[in-house]
């Protein structure tokens, strides 16, 4: 399992009419045999701070503060990896591409996903279970990610309590979507979580990263 690699997915502010201007489907993705030793060490992290409840963005508050930076460094010490791709859903023109807004949302989870994969590694895809239309998601991911390459061996749907990566996914997702979607940021602890987050990131969150950057890309997609 040397050449395989977890990846866990999430989403925000991705339904049609949540009056949020952009849209994010994001991933975290980390060597499968390195799965475990995160899990530990990031259990750990909790001990240390008296934190027992899931990692989620919804969850920073300031009682929490310090559990939440000591978090983010983690992530950017370790191999652990985030990509995310973000629509600007003023853009979104499905009429034009003769499709509806599940096949947009399906293309751009390709768009996720595809980049730069090595056809020589399998991975493993976990799936957020967020409504019921959980299953048919998988398979239709799995359909249309198998297209190129075949690469994707497993994907799946878990529930976040079930994966620290999941949370830690959704906790990174959370804060992107914050910085973006929320021009009044009032709650101090979320902004101090961002601008920890913005120490760590030589290009800032609101703009691309560099193709080949990998520990956190960013991807603005330009809609045709």
């Amino acid at each position: 399992m040397s050449n395989t690699f977890n990846i866990y997915c999430d989403e925000s502010c991705h339904m049609e009419n949540d009056h949020k201007k952009f849209m994010l489907l994001g991933c975290v993705s980390s060597a499968y045999n390195q799965v475990k030793r995160h899990t530990s060490r990031v259990k750990h992290l909790k001990e240390k701070h008296n934190y027992y409840g899931e990692i989620k963005w919804s969850n920073v508050s300031s009682s929490q503060l310090l559990f939440y930076k000591d978090l983010v460094d983690y992530f950017f010490d370790t191999d652990i990896m985030f990509r995310a791709v973000i629509i600007d859903k003023s853009k979104i023109n499905n009429s034009a591409f003769n499709q509806d807004y599940d096949d947009f949302y399906y293309k751009m989870y390709y768009q996720l996903l595809n980049h730069n994969k090595n056809s020589s590694f399998n991975y493993n895809v976990y799936l957020d279970i967020k409504d019921t239309l959980s299953a048919y998601k998988v398979n239709k991911l799995k359909e249309i990610l198998n297209t190129k390459f075949g690469v994707f061996r497993n994907i799946q749907n878990i529930r976040s309590h079930e994966s620290i990566l999941m949370q830690i996914a959704d906790f990174i997702m959370g804060a992107l979507s914050y910085n973006l979607n929320n021009s009044e940021k009032k709650v101090i602890a979320k902004k101090q979580i961002i601008e920890r987050i913005k120490q760590h990131a030589p290009n800032g969150l609101d703009c691309n990263s560099q193709y080949a950057d990998k520990k956190l890309n960013l991807f603005f997609i330009e809609l045709k």
